[in-house]
């Protein structure tokens, strides 16, 4: 079905492999509409609550095709503008995404790839892999990336990352806040699935993607229309039935069955 990745299901967790390993999973056209197309096919999969997404080889994901961005300097700036859009379209996808989005980091994540991983909602990562954004060193520019890195990090470690183009260590990305956790390379696979499946059996899914609306939508509004909106958002979950399901099993003392 797909050229450019795999996808799977198993136990209510949807898998998306990159797998351009040749490439270390470089992003190009074909592989961000696949990866738009498979996000679709999850999200309207009820069988499926949590996603990851991994990749084959060595790399995690180098960012950008540069053979592609290449091919794209002979482009009009109309037909550059639709491709960037294409781009941001994935990024916000992600960033988005009604179900938990989990990813599994086993190398080096540059550039977009860094940002692909770090726009995730939880991130695994092994010791050996390194993170950063190298494009003012070819002459390019972190664009679509810097949005939801503010946001998640801040502006001092955005400058920092963006402007050095350095590339830094999977101890040292923990400590900045673009990934989660560090686990062996032997554990990975493993301890994502396990994480996975908790939230699967522990939390609501439309308590996961209430929240996780929320958080992207109440950074740009003023504090009284983001507490007016929480209000709102507050009283419209307690009619919802997770709500009522979850709060009659506590008070019940029985256990939830999500």
């Amino acid at each position: 079905m797909f050229e450019h990745i795999d996808t799977n299901t198993s136990q209510r967790i949807g898998y998306i492999t990159l797998k351009r390993a040749e490439k270390r999973n470089a992003l190009n056209e074909l592989m961000v509409t696949e990866l738009i197309q498979a996000l679709n096919g999850f999200e309207n999969n009820s069988r499926v609550k949590v996603v990851v997404l991994k990749a084959e080889g060595k790399a995690f994901c180098a960012g950008a095709d540069l053979a592609y961005l290449q091919n794209l300097q002979n482009f009009s700036y109309e037909e550059n503008l639709a491709d960037s859009n294409h781009l941001k379209s994935l990024f916000h996808k992600i960033y988005t995404f009604p179900k938990v989005i989990i990813a599994q980091i086993q190398g080096h994540a540059i550039a977009g790839g860094c940002g692909l991983a770090t726009v995730c909602d939880f991130s695994f990562t092994v010791p050996e892999a390194l993170f950063g954004y190298t494009e003012v060193k070819i002459g390019f520019i972190p664009a679509i990336v810097k949005v939801f890195l503010l946001r998640k990090i801040g502006e001092g470690r955005a400058k920092e990352l963006l402007l050095s183009g350095e590339l830094i260590s999977a101890e040292q990305a923990q400590a900045y806040g673009l990934i989660n956790y560090i686990v062996p390379a032997e554990a990975l696979e493993a301890q994502v699935q396990e994480f996975a499946e908790k939230l699967i059996k522990t939390n609501s899914a439309q308590s996961m993607a209430y929240t996780k609306k929320m958080i992207a939508d109440i950074q740009s509004k003023g504090l009284e229309e983001a507490l007016n909106y929480a209000a709102e958002m507050n009283a419209k979950a307690r009619g919802s039935e997770d709500c009522k399901k979850g709060i009659a099993a506590f008070l019940n003392k029985e256990e939830i069955s999500w």
